[in-house]
């Protein structure tokens, strides 16, 4: 299975942050991001530093759209594995999905949908579910994005209150997936 390369990663982020270096001078006491400067972003597993550069990033028009893929990068170790930097990016991500005018708020909904999506628990006995997924022993951070979703259920229920978002900014099945993500998980045997 392909797998995203953590040195790839940190050359992508360092690629931003030469290409858009407004964004890391910037200060941003934007409420969507309270708390990000307080992350000990190198204590998490694979994590490239400028993981506060692409949050700031995503707030800017410009800088937005070039700074989503890096991050998409970042949060996901494979096509079917998040990394272990998505759980502590998730309460931010949930907070700038709600922020009416950014520019890649659409894109953030998707990411968020497939957050959760990715985070579900796996049946230990479903042989195809394992061999697509991994078992839930060998993925914590599907727990700790489960966790996330949780603590932060009240700001992603807010989300997805009707006439929050603009009509066709999510589907129906991506509302449910979403608010299923919010509660509590029974673990498959």
């Amino acid at each position: 299975m392909c797998v995203i390369d953590a040195a790839v990663k940190e050359a992508a982020v360092a690629r931003f942050v030469r290409e858009y270096p407004q964004m890391e001078r910037a200060v941003c006491d934007h409420p969507a991001l309270l708390g990000c400067a307080d992350v000990d972003w190198s204590r998490i597993s694979g994590c490239p530093a400028g993981i506060p550069v692409l949050l700031r990033g995503l707030l800017d028009e410009v800088a937005g759209p070039a700074a989503l893929p890096v991050l998409e990068n970042v949060l996901m170790n494979s096509v079917f594995h998040v990394s272990a930097v998505m759980p502590a990016v998730l309460p931010f991500l949930i907070r700038l999905a709600a922020v009416p005018d950014i520019a890649v708020r659409s894109d953030l909904v998707e990411l968020l949908v497939v957050a959760a999506e990715l985070s579900l628990p796996v049946d230990a006995d479903d042989e195809r579910q394992v061999l697509l997924f991994g078992k839930d022993s060998d993925h914590p951070e599907r727990e700790w994005c489960r966790a996330a979703f949780a603590a932060h259920a009240s700001d992603l229920r807010a989300l997805l209150e009707e006439g929050t978002l603009p009509d066709g900014l999510i589907s129906v099945d991506d509302r449910e997936c979403l608010l299923r993500a919010v509660e509590p998980q029974r673990c498959p045997s």
